[in-house]
């Protein structure tokens, strides 16, 4: 448990509730303290965290919109379109009103988000541009012969043209990737990338694994770790479950979760997302947040790796590193081994290499809880990893 936090095991009473307690000052920490980032990477309680700011924000607008309102009906004093003072004011609290309702609906429409529709749209309207250039509007001047109307129709031609292809340009390169740009400008590449590595999203499993922290701190990967909003709902939720394998597994992963934010060479932070009800939508949900910040999904959970390679994600199957990371036995490798229990057949004796590998060594029931130098005569992969089998030296060393 971290430090600080309630000894108890949530065993009832007083000492349980004092469990929950802390727990939620954990849970509390780690949102406080995750960092936001490029305008899309933020804190999971950031709606909460910034909004005393963005209130403030909002009613200085209202108060320069009235203003402005009350000035330019003050400015029409004595004219023929004299406007009263409070009808300016009505007017511009009006106006600021609309850009509010239009700032709520862009909640989750990011800083990144926003520079990317501006260059989409600045290649629509370039686009429309050039289709002005060849005189596609002399058409109407062909087939009509009122100027007043030919004027007005190529005024609203090139209205549509404009409007449709910068509208077009900013969908289509909303829905683009980091590929695409390095496509159209080739030799671009995202800073992000070149200086601190793509971004890697950690699943439920991978958070409650526990290894992500050693491999960061191995140094053979780097990247911002990012946690999805109902990821951490869901080991909040784990963490007061009634079931002691549950709340175990959700204790264990708000744990690693704190070690990793006090780690101060790692960077992490919790995604805002809106929250999943099923296995199923939360692994959807995980692909389309690893899709949309361009991040690596790390996880322990084969289907969901298969899945999202699938999609053309890049997937770090923490279960695929270890069996990759584990030494090969050879046949005729020499090794020393302490047995520690009989084996399927009674002459067996098994022991484990620090892996986790099983040797089986054959004739070597009597040497059970001493350390023998054997010998590799066979392996056999199964499912659940690699069998050795392996036979005493004539020669063998005991401890």
């Amino acid at each position: 448990m971290a430090a600080g936090l309630p000894a108890c095991r949530f065993m009832g009473g007083q000492a349980g509730y004092a469990a929950i307690t802390g727990w939620k000052a954990v849970l509390r920490r780690i949102r406080l303290a995750v960092r936001r980032e490029d305008g899309e990477i933020g804190d999971a309680s950031n709606t909460m965290a910034s909004s005393p700011s963005v209130n403030v924000a909002r009613l200085t607008y209202q108060v320069v919109c009235a203003a402005a309102g009350g000035a330019i009906a003050w400015s029409t004093k004595g004219t023929p379109i004299e406007v009263q003072m409070s009808t300016g004011i009505c007017i511009g609290l009006g106006v600021a009103t609309v850009f509010i309702w239009l700032e709520t609906l862009m909640k989750g429409f990011t800083l990144r988000g926003f520079s990317t529709a501006t260059f989409g749209l600045a290649v629509g309207l370039f686009c429309a541009w050039l289709l002005t250039g060849v005189q596609i509007s002399e058409l109407l001047k062909m087939t009509l012969h009122d100027p007043v109307v030919e004027e007005r129709l190529q005024l609203a031609f090139n209205v549509a043209l404009f409007a449709s292809l910068g509208f077009l340009g900013a969908v289509l390169s909303l829905r683009g990737n980091r590929d695409d740009f390095a496509f159209i400008i080739p030799y671009v590449r995202f800073r992000q990338d070149a200086s601190s590595g793509q971004p890697v999203v950690l699943d439920l499993d991978a958070v409650i694994d526990g290894r992500v922290l050693a491999i960061m701190h191995s140094g053979f990967l780097h990247g911002r770790l990012i946690v999805p909003r109902f990821v951490l709902d869901e080991l909040q939720v784990m963490a007061r479950s009634s079931s002691p394998g549950e709340r175990q597994r959700g204790q264990r992963g708000l744990d690693f979760l704190e070690r990793m934010q006090k780690a101060p060479d790692l960077q992490i932070s919790v995604h805002d997302t809106q929250p999943v009800k099923d296995a199923e939508a939360t692994n959807a949900r995980l692909i389309e947040t690893a899709r949309m910040i361009g991040a690596r999904l790390m996880t322990v959970d084969e289907t969901l790796a298969k899945v999202a390679k699938l999609q053309g994600l890049d997937v770090l199957n923490i279960h695929e590193l270890d069996e990759a990371l584990k030494p090969a036995m050879v046949v005729g490798q020499k090794t020393r081994i302490a047995l520690v229990r009989t084996g399927k057949e009674d002459h067996q004796a098994v022991g484990y290499l620090p892996d986790g590998t099983m040797i089986v060594v054959n004739h070597a029931v009597a040497k059970i809880g001493m350390t023998v130098e054997v010998i590799v005569v066979s392996t056999l992969q199964t499912t659940s990893g690699m069998m050795v089998f392996a036979e005493l030296q004539t020669k063998s060393g005991s401890s």
